[in-house]
């Protein structure tokens, strides 16, 4: 090839790598910006939700102001009689008889959760043994124990007294989250290290360290803490270890966080390699996809929080959404910041 030619060649390509370095370098701002506004979007929401309504509401009032905003958020639309002051029988009273404040039905017509509302100004632990006698009414009457909420409108408990303690969540669950919590009692299967599969980690410490969590949360325990050297797999751990509780019917959905977005999409190609039947999704690149790995931004997730969806205005990712949260390189800052989106599952840092 001439000289004059290969001359011409490589400056060409000195101009078009320098113009590719441009655009990735206008790229990256122009993704550090949208990152960066979305975190100040998620700040005032989160200051927003942080400011106290001073009104001493009665009993009536939280319930109108409060806590049917939050069930209908939920997808719940409270339009039939049964919903509302639903009579029970078996109460350990002189009638027999109670009235539920709320219950949230199922398809096949049986109980799904019962909520017992306290006024604002009340501690909401004080419905807790109300809720669980109607919660008992319910299951003689219709033959499944309902998961039992009790709230004032602004803290709400969750309890599945046949499997957790009382936990604090930030509002109610839908139909679908409701019932595959019911599902769950009869059709998770025993956690068992045999079940890792060793071509995703066939470490020994890898195994260990999956067998340790899942011995967590056999008992009943939702938080498990992972440390890991750099270079020894953490990702292909939380991989196969959601592999397993997928597989065990533990779990149904996964939100893996991650603090930069180069993180976010090295951890979805490896989903997408190690556990392709998961259907994983980049939520920074594909906000409409459906699948049941979804890794993110804490930013981005915090927007997308906040989204409905349709007339009803139901949250895209509400309560209960997600079953386990992985947090990638978890700290102290990054967890109290972000702890509304932390909180929509069970947690692995």
């Amino acid at each position: 090839m001439p000289r004059k030619q290969l001359e011409a060649l490589e400056k060409q390509l000195a101009t078009e790598s320098e113009k590719a370095l441009k655009q990735q370098q206008t790229a990256d701002a122009l993704n550090q910006e949208l990152q960066t506004l979305r975190q100040q979007l998620a700040d005032l929401h989160q200051q927003a939700a942080q400011q106290t309504d001073t009104h001493d509401y009665s009993e009536a009032d939280t319930r109108a102001y409060l806590i049917d905003v939050e069930i209908r958020r939920a997808g719940w639309s409270l339009n039939q009689k049964r919903d509302r002051e639903y009579e029970v029988t078996g109460m350990p009273n002189n009638q027999g008889i109670g009235y539920a404040d709320y219950v949230l039905w199922g398809d096949d017509g049986k109980p799904l959760a019962v909520i017992e509302a306290k006024r604002t100004t009340a501690d909401p632990a004080k419905g807790q043994q109300q809720a669980k006698l109607y919660a008992d009414c319910l299951e003689q009457m219709h033959g499944q124990r309902p998961i039992i909420y009790y709230t004032n409108g602004y803290d709400t408990w969750l309890w599945d007294d046949t499997q957790y303690p009382p936990r604090q969540v930030s509002g109610f669950y839908n139909k679908a989250a409701l019932s595959s919590l019911i599902l769950r009692r009869s059709n998770r299967q025993p956690l068992d290290t045999k079940l890792v599969n060793a071509e995703i980690a066939g470490r020994y410490y890898q195994k260990r360290a999956i067998g340790s969590i899942c011995k967590q949360f056999a008992q009943s325990r939702r938080k498990a803490l992972l440390v890991m050297a750099t270079g020894t797999g953490k990702t292909r751990t939380a991989i196969a270890l959601v592999d397993a509780l997928q597989r065990t019917n533990w779990i149904k959905r996964v939100l893996f966080l991650a603090d930069r977005v180069s993180l976010v999409k090295q951890t979805a190609n490896a989903f997408k390699k190690h556990l392709p039947d998961s259907s994983p999704v980049n939520l920074v690149t594909e906000k409409d996809t459906e699948g049941r790995v979804y890794v993110c931004t804490y930013p981005t997730m915090m927007g997308l929080i906040n989204e409905t969806q349709g007339k009803s205005g139901e949250a895209r990712f509400g309560v209960g959404y997600f079953d386990l949260i992985i947090i990638d390189e978890a700290h102290r800052s990054v967890y109290q910041k972000n702890r509304k989106a932390l909180k929509r599952g069970r947690v692995l840092h």
